[in-house]
């Protein structure tokens, strides 16, 4: 076992035994997610192939939640948007992508988009948010898909207002583009947006959600677009090996966090609001956005990562108490960078709990 990995199981042990917590949700055991999945599961028999059973019943749910005519399950959401803009650049013939530097195909999946997909990236704009309309008007060259990661999360899970959505929108179609969304949090944007996921979903031509990143689920993501698109979508997934021979676990799973967590997710949102503003007010920190767009957001520190994230097990291990993990090194030497995200456990924390809690933190730091 790697040094790397036993300190993480030691953070997730630290978890694990915490009665209050900020960011984040209480790992589960294996044992613990066999028994959520007994409790979803039925006597029909399983998936074959991504045929029948519960993935049916998921991709069906799916399509209705957005508003689409047919749906597909993949393994992954990298898998999933690499088909989405491979098919945009066979059907309208133009092998460029609009894509932000900050997203995720550009940032996390080893250029797979182009020695996969046999695309090419136009990037949109170096401003950390999605692109105006003007900007991609302004694109010196066409592209078959332009895609909007909705949030953009590198750039602090930032999202645009509806009516600058809209509007790049239509300024991807007057220049004969189709737009794809990368909904992996599509979920939690409705609040920020004010319109629904059907309603947000029928601005694309294809929309990718995840499964996992705010449902709970164990992985997984879900395509949907109009029946031309999912059919092209089964026979790549097939070739790119993401047809598995049953995903009754995955999409069981995922049904469970869109009746559970689902619901539960514009509380969150609004909830974040209240502790980005009491973190906001910590000696030297920084909160973006402010407020939150989202259940998440970015938090800076002025101590090294390495600091913060042994304090923070500390206080975990001792107290029983999770503040706030993940920490990394930013580009500003003394300066940390971690992610916040609010879920079940920090909805039992108010203004004044989450500052006490910061209070107990903060003093398992050095005095500078």
């Amino acid at each position: 076992m790697s040094d790397g990995y036993a300190e993480r199981l030691r953070r997730l042990a630290a978890q694990r035994g915490c009665d209050t917590m900020l960011s984040g949700v209480r790992p589960a055991t294996a044992r613990e997610q066999l028994a959520a999945l007994d409790a979803m599961a039925g006597d029909d028999l399983p998936d074959f192939y991504g045929e029948g059973g519960a993935v049916a019943e998921l991709e069906a749910r799916v399509a209705e939640l957005l508003g689409a005519e047919a749906a597909a399950l993949f393994p992954s959401g990298t898998m999933a948007q690499q088909v989405a803009v491979r098919y945009g650049a066979e059907l309208t013939g133009r092998p460029g992508v609009g894509l932000h530097p900050l997203s995720h195909p550009l940032l996390h999946e080893r250029d797979a988009y182009t020695l996969l997909a046999g695309v090419r990236a136009v990037r949109t704009t170096t401003a950390p948010r999605n692109p105006t309309a003007d900007e991609v008007a302004a694109l010196d060259e066409p592209v078959g898909t332009l895609c909007l990661e909705l949030p953009l999360r590198d750039a602090g899970f930032v999202l645009p207002t509806w009516d600058e959505l809209v509007a790049v929108v239509a300024a991807a179609r007057s220049r004969g583009a189709r737009v794809h969304f990368d909904g992996a949090r599509l979920w939690e944007s409705t609040v920020h947006l004010g319109f629904s996921t059907a309603e947000i979903a029928a601005l694309a031509d294809s929309t990718y959600v995840s499964l996992y990143k705010s449902l709970g689920g164990h992985s997984g993501a879900v395509l949907v677009g109009d029946a031309e698109l999912v059919r092209y979508a089964r026979a790549w997934r097939h070739r790119y090996g993401g047809t598995l021979f049953q995903q009754w676990p995955v999409a069981l799973a995922a049904l469970a966090g869109l009746e559970r967590e689902l619901p539960r997710l514009a509380g969150y949102v609004g909830h974040a609001k209240v502790v980005a503003e009491a973190l906001a007010g910590l000696p030297g920190a920084r909160v973006h956005p402010t407020p939150p767009h989202t259940h998440q957001f970015r938090f800076w520190l002025p101590y090294p990562a390495a600091v913060l994230d042994a304090a923070n097990v500390a206080l975990a291990e001792q107290e029983r108490a999770w503040f706030v993990g993940g920490w990394r090194d930013s580009e500003v030497p003394g300066l940390a960078l971690a992610e916040v995200t609010i879920a079940g456990p920090a909805l039992e924390l108010d203004a004044d709990a989450v500052t006490d809690l910061a209070a107990r933190f903060l003093r398992r730091l050095p005095t500078n």
